[in-house]
């Protein structure tokens, strides 16, 4: 499903210079980064940030001064890793980490293959950014890989890669696995074992586990993702999903949050594959029964992706629970169709 959510204003200063009230959320904002704020003082000053560029300029160089605060609060050691990638052994290093890296995309594009085409398939047309690799060109060029690796005297670099193990999997271990879904988590399983920073891989195994019922699991490896992945991307994709599962429990309120940081980071406006978290946000509040906010939300969505309008009508169209809960509450209903008509149009849903 998907979800949106509506801005409130909290007296942002006027673009001459902060007011009283900026000076206010500037202190709570400081306590948000360092991590010494209550939730309710944290709620207000998220939702201000949204409509305040001046605070939100504050924040975001806030955070940039304590990242590199906490990168170079040990020199010595900073300066000793340094020193230890200089030369030849910087190259040795990054080669071994691209081979490694390599070697885990092989097994996580074969893993996510198969993971995709024993769960949900529609997913493949649908809602996967970026589309799953036939299977057999991606074996064949992984084995190719590999053998390469071996011949020319690579993998005696590599001490913590197994690859004749790894020439098996791609090979006879891998048809033994009679289930799409087995042999998609065991060559994630072997993604993450040769890398374990490989985000997407990590991704799509918390997907599984999520499919599978087993949400503890999946929201600790999706939790992961968000608070450590380097691509913006992962870490949207991550929050999205625990929302979902959230949601899946009736928690709104703490869906609402994962959906709105993808906003508020600015991940929906620089990737536009991600305008759903718009609609997502729309129908939390819709949820919990805030009609301003969700119509609001609805009437951003089309104006800021007006090319996506019949994916919206869809998901619009298909949100049974959203249906219910505009029923429920008295001119919920009229307040959007007066705003939002083109989620009523009949014809383009046909």
């Amino acid at each position: 499903m998907a979800s949106d959510w509506n801005f409130q204003t909290w007296g942002a200063g006027s673009a001459g210079g902060g007011s009283e009230v900026c000076e206010h959320f500037q202190l709570d904002l400081s306590c948000l980064v360092d991590g010494e704020i209550d939730e309710p003082a944290a709620a207000r000053a998220l939702v201000h940030l949204e409509e305040c560029g001046s605070c939100r300029a504050f924040f975001e160089d806030t955070r940039r001064c304590v990242r590199l605060h906490r990168d170079v609060s040990d020199p010595s050691r900073l300066l000793a890793h340094i020193s230890s990638l200089t030369g030849s052994a910087l190259y040795a290093q990054a080669s071994s980490f691209e081979l490694v890296h390599k070697l885990a995309t092989i097994f996580y594009q074969l893993g996510k293959a198969y993971v995709l085409a024993g769960t949900r398939p529609d997913w493949l047309r649908t809602h996967v950014f970026e589309p799953a690799v036939e299977v057999d060109p991606v074996q064949l060029d992984g084995q190719r890989f590999i053998d390469g690796v071996v011949s020319d005297g690579s993998a005696d670099s590599i001490g913590d890669i197994d690859w004749g193990h790894a020439r098996s999997m791609l090979n006879g271990r891998l048809k033994e696995i009679a289930s799409p879904l087995d042999k998609g988590r065991r060559l994630l399983d072997e993604a993450v074992a040769a890398d374990p920073s490989h985000e997407e891989a990590r991704l799509y195994l918390a997907y599984l586990h999520a499919q599978e019922g087993k949400r503890l699991q999946a929201a600790r490896e999706f939790g992961l993702v968000f608070e450590s992945a380097m691509a913006e991307s992962n870490r949207g994709h991550a929050a999205v999903q625990l929302g979902q599962l959230y949601v899946a429990e009736g928690d709104h309120r703490r869906a609402l949050t994962y959906f709105r940081w993808v906003s508020m980071a600015g991940l929906e406006g620089r990737d536009e594959r991600f305008y759903f978290v718009l609609f997502n946000i729309g129908v939390m509040y819709a949820q919990m029964r805030d009609p301003r906010r969700s119509v609001d939300y609805f009437r951003t969505l089309l104006d800021r992706h007006p090319h996506r309008r019949d994916a919206v009508l869809q998901l619009f169209t298909a949100a049974k629970g959203l249906h219910q809960a505009i029923n429920e509450q008295p001119g919920f209903g009229e307040r959007l169709v007066a705003a939002c008509p083109e989620l009523f149009d009949t014809d383009r849903a046909a």
